[in-house]
């Protein structure tokens, strides 16, 4: 099958640190390629792939200083992709950019989809799916979709990330971990309180953006300064999430926000370290409670699941990971949304070929 696979060019695929989309298209675009499939990654030129790489900007905009205005070089990208349809060089086109293709790709025949990797319960969403209620979509949790019920939806994929990406580590677990993004949604406030009110230290690894700074100095920062409890370490890549992820007792997510998906779930269980986040959005999808961790509804609830780590198995946690979220069953899944497209779209491409 030859798939093309369009991606934000905020960040390199994958992404040298912090990124979740181009994570996730990263990992299936290398899943697709060994199975077999002709790939073109549409990305920033600094990405790295196994697929064909059509770059439409050198380096990622995120880290490129110059480019005031990221919504102009996806526009070129836009282009270069309906381009290379005009050649009929794909079969199947899979974007990663939310409703930016919506207008130009329904008005033409090459099969295609939009993963939505965001929230969809703003206001100005609504009018959008609305427009557009045909186009094909794919949620990335059951529960992103509430917002907008009557979107075109395929199938819901859930993430999965490469099975020996993240390997449990053997160390002697011993503090509560916090990892990701400092931002309000995220409620690192509370996993600081919750680890406060269980007296176990506290290790955060994870970036603060321009836009959070004033929560993180305001907020966050009083409550770490100079307290024995909490670790404040920074943002962490891949290479150092096994070590950190092993050695917590278990990751804190009480986050207070309709979460699509929240891969930091699935890469603390690929370590075998059990999860406590509150019931919002997609937790109780990926989060078997009591397996794999515990979903609870406010702090005091986070702190009675606190006492009961020890009573989970993390090799069990391990195990439903390998079942549940690798990078092969979510291509696996893509691949059949693929078929189904363009199994619907053959006779329109047909009428279309014998008028022209």
């Amino acid at each position: 099958m030859r798939i093309a696979q369009i991606a934000p060019l905020t960040e390199a695929v994958p992404p040298k640190l912090y990124g979740g989309t181009e994570r996730v298209v990263h990992w299936l675009t290398e899943e697709l390629v060994a199975l077999g499939h002709d790939v073109t990654l549409f990305a920033s030129g600094d990405s790295q792939t196994s697929a064909k790489l059509s770059p439409t900007w050198p380096k990622a905009l995120r880290l490129d200083g110059s480019v005031r205005d990221p919504n102009a070089l996806h526009m070129v990208m836009l282009e270069n992709v309906r381009q290379q349809c005009d050649d009929e060089q794909f079969d199947i086109l899979h974007f990663h950019l939310d409703y930016y293709p919506f207008s130009l790709f329904h008005r033409q025949p090459t099969p295609f989809l939009t993963s939505l990797h965001g929230r969809l319960d703003l206001p100005e969403h609504q009018p959008v799916f609305s427009v557009f209620k045909d186009v094909p979509v794919v949620s990335i949790s059951d529960s992103q979709r509430r917002p907008v019920p009557n979107a075109n939806w395929v199938r819901t994929v859930l993430h999965g990330l490469p099975a020996t990406l993240l390997m449990p580590k053997p160390v002697t677990p011993s503090y509560l971990a916090v990892l990701g993004r400092i931002a309000p949604e995220k409620g690192v406030d509370r996993a600081i309180k919750i680890a406060m009110r269980c007296g176990i230290p506290l290790k955060i690894a994870a970036k603060v953006d321009r836009t959070d700074q004033d929560y993180y100095e305001q907020t966050i920062r009083p409550l770490i300064h100079d307290n024995p409890l909490v670790e404040f370490i920074g943002e962490i890549g891949d290479r150092e999430k096994p070590e950190f992820l092993s050695g917590a007792l278990g990751l804190l997510l009480p986050i207070d926000w309709p979460e699509p998906f929240g891969l930091v779930m699935i890469e603390a269980m690929a370590c075998g370290t059990p999860v406590i986040a509150y019931n919002r959005g997609s937790v109780p999808e990926v989060i078997d409670d009591g397996v794999t961790g515990f979903i609870v509804e406010d702090e005091l609830s986070a702190v009675a699941a606190v006492n009961r780590l020890p009573d989970l198995s993390r090799a069990r946690v391990r195990e439903q990971f390998e079942r549940r979220f690798t990078a092969r069953r979510m291509a696996l899944d893509y691949l059949a949304a693929y078929r189904s497209l363009i199994d619907i779209a053959k006779p329109r491409i047909r009428l279309v070929s014998s008028a022209e």
